[in-house]
């Protein structure tokens, strides 16, 4: 393959810089496309896909070109095209794991991204300055203060979509924070989530903790605080072009299992019952949701691509063998994550 991947994105976007991460890790040649995604793609005879999400990316199938937005399945394209220096697991029991965290960095962490960045008055300032200069850097003092303003107002007012509020916040605030001690644990044994090699949930979390530690202040002086191994991670992780896998080694044994079952203890505490609510919310048709977590209610709009989400992984779970089922069986009722794979 001698064509380079053609990659719409933007800084802030934790999704955009998650795939740009992993492209480079991969040795994957791209060229990346910053602005309105609309006007680049008209460059290539393209409409954007629907909704319009960041990243977008043009994916070749069948000599016919098209617009994609899913970093999972895109990732999974990939390593078809591009075999060498794989970032799925091939140990079934793993790469099942992996599929879970991947997608709780995508689903649940970017609820950190969002609240740290909009809730509190010194986050939003900061994000009011350098979202419009991410696209715009020529931009004039007036237009950069009345462009901030719109962004702000208008994400402020969907805080609520992702279940942010004055009663949830302190869940949320607390979830991160438990968050990056579970992961200054791992870190002191190993280098990347399963172990010894990087994986696509490795990605994932870097997406969004590499907004959360290098963009916003808030949740970066958490950081800070209570894991710098976490800050360390995300600054390897940004480039790992040069990283040597040549002693690559799936290690599946009791170290790597009891560190990763410290972590899905900690998934299941919002994660899982936020994310099997939704699903119910929207098996039943209702447009919103709510359930008591340690004396607060959660509140917020149905999502259905949540809901897909858990569709996924259940039938992500009834691909593996019996034996693997049982094992993750065991993990999921020793880690309280078991609702996830019931139908």
């Amino acid at each position: 393959m001698t064509d380079r991947l053609q990659v719409f994105g933007a800084t802030p976007s934790p999704y955009t810089l998650k795939l740009l991460a992993l492209l480079r890790f991969k040795h994957i040649p791209y060229s990346i496309h910053w602005g309105d995604i609309t006007s680049n793609l008209k460059k290539f005879n393209l409409e954007p896909a629907k909704p319009s999400l960041l990243p977008s990316v043009i994916m070749d199938s069948n000599h016919s070109k098209s617009v994609s937005t899913d970093t999972t399945p895109i990732i999974e394209n990939l390593e078809i095209t591009y075999p060498l220096r794989p970032v799925l697991p091939t140990h079934s029991i793993l790469k099942f794991l992996n599929y879970i965290l991947e997608d709780f960095g995508d689903e649940w962490m970017t609820k950190y991204m969002f609240h740290y960045r909009w809730h509190f008055q010194k986050d939003a300032d900061n994000a009011e300055i350098l979202l419009p200069l991410t696209n715009y850097m020529n931009i004039s003092d007036e237009d950069l203060h009345t462009f901030g303003k719109f962004i702000s107002s208008r994400q402020k007012e969907r805080l609520w979509v992702v279940g942010s509020n004055k009663e949830t916040a302190k869940l949320i605030e607390q979830s991160y924070i438990e968050l990056l001690k579970c992961l200054e644990k791992h870190f002191k044994q190993h280098i990347f989530l399963l172990g010894n090699f990087p994986s696509s949930s490795d990605f994932a979390f870097f997406g969004q903790l590499q907004q959360l530690i290098n963009f916003d202040p808030t949740p970066r002086a958490l950081a800070h605080k209570y894991s710098m191994r976490t800050v360390a991670w995300i600054n390897n992780l940004h480039d790992l072009s040069g990283y040597d896998i040549d002693d690559r080694n799936e290690i599946y044994d009791n170290d790597i299992m009891l560190s990763l079952n410290m972590l899905f203890q900690e998934i299941s505490k919002l994660y899982v019952p936020c994310m099997v609510a939704n699903h119910q919310a929207c098996k039943s048709g209702d447009e919103t949701w709510e359930i008591e977590i340690n004396g607060s209610t959660w509140k917020q709009k149905s999502f259905k691509y949540q809901f897909k989400c858990i569709e996924w992984i259940r039938e992500r779970f009834q691909q593996l063998s019996s034996d693997d089922q049982k094992i993750i069986r065991d993990f999921f009722e020793n880690t309280n994550c078991h609702d996830l794979i019931k139908i």
